[in-house]
């Protein structure tokens, strides 16, 4: 097989390519000279007849008409291509006018819209956000808010326990700890974030969210935590509700107090969510026990400070009537639909 052989199918090949008149032809002409089993292929069988000078001459030519082709294949193709966009943006048109499909946009979660609307409203006191790590050392999570390894008070708490120095935190009063510690008082400080316990039921989840929030400065007293709790039920759950404190225990805090508040629901008159009581607990406060003061290395008594907290969970169901806590991580798009505004 002569050389002239190679020319004349590269002479054909180009004029194949040329008289295509869309995107398919073109292909095919591609398969039929460049494909696997194309012209080409079946060209270099015809090697094993030629000698052993005349076969690298052989190669090396159908390897430049191969070559020449595959570039005028790919310009011929760009230009088609251009030509078949054209057409159709002359057949096809979009009218405008038409209205638009519509399309449901994102919108926080529950938790998400209770969280942002305690630190807005507290942001108004002076108080700023911090966040904390989820998973904390023994030290920040007990024993530097006075609980020590014990002490009973760690059995009011069902830890997850990463290994014997790391917990799942309990509740995000170790943020607390991190501000004492890093930063200088005065302070107003908001924590925020997930925690997490072993328990689940119908008010209770082995992961949830909480809110604290602490006051340091000085001359600090119950009276400025009432004035602070009193002024956040009002302007989260509505004007005229009362508040009350009752004495409890918490290692963090002395003298220790649970919050209720009148029921948002019944406006004190009794209801289901109140158990008809009139009121219904929010969370727990307290002045900060020294020490936890002197442990994070802060002088007591020249700095005091006011210390409470709130589950986020709670604060929605009490706002807004939610009958089980385990709605909140379910995603049911039926319930998050109803918190959209």
């Amino acid at each position: 097989m002569s050389f002239t052989k190679i020319s004349e199918i590269q002479v054909e090949a180009e004029k194949s390519f040329r008289a295509a008149q869309n995107s398919q032809e073109l292909y095919d002409q591609k398969v039929k000279f460049l494909g696997k089993n194309g012209i080409f292929t079946e060209l270099m069988k015809h090697m094993a007849t030629l000698s052993k000078e005349e076969k690298p001459q052989f190669g090396q030519a159908v390897n430049i008409a191969k070559k020449i082709l595959e570039t005028l294949y790919e310009d011929i193709e760009s230009q088609i291509k251009n030509k078949e966009i054209q057409e159709r943006m002359l057949i096809e048109s979009v009218d405008f006018t038409l209205p638009s499909t519509s399309i449901e946009m994102g919108h926080p979660h529950p938790v998400q819209k209770v969280t942002e609307e305690i630190v807005q409203i507290l942001a108004r006191l002076g108080y700023s956000l911090r966040l904390g790590p989820l998973i904390e050392k023994d030290r920040y999570n007990f024993e530097a808010l006075n609980i020590p390894k014990d002490h009973p008070a760690r059995d009011m708490q069902d830890t997850f326990f990463v290994d014997k120095e790391h917990v799942l935190r309990t509740h995000t009063s170790p943020i607390q700890i991190h501000s004492l510690e890093g930063e200088t008082p005065p302070l107003r400080i908001l924590g925020t974030g997930s925690v997490f316990r072993c328990d689940s039921d119908i008010s209770h989840l082995p992961h949830f969210h909480q809110i604290e929030g602490m006051c340091v400065d000085r001359n600090v007293s119950m009276a400025d935590l009432k004035g602070t709790i009193s002024f956040f039920v009002q302007e989260f759950f509505g004007s005229g509700l009362k508040t009350r404190f009752r004495p409890s225990f918490f290692p963090f805090t002395e003298p220790s107090a649970e919050v209720d508040c009148s029921c948002p629901i019944c406006k004190g008159k009794g209801c289901s969510l109140c158990k008809n009581s009139g009121w219904i607990e929010i969370g727990g406060a307290g002045l900060i026990n020294p020490h936890v003061f002197k442990f994070s290395g802060v002088n007591y008594p020249h700095w005091q400070g006011f210390a409470f907290g709130f589950g986020i969970e709670r604060m929605a169901i009490i706002k807004y009537g939610i009958p089980d806590i385990r709605l909140f991580p379910e995603n049911d798009l039926r319930f998050l639909r109803q918190f959209v505004k």
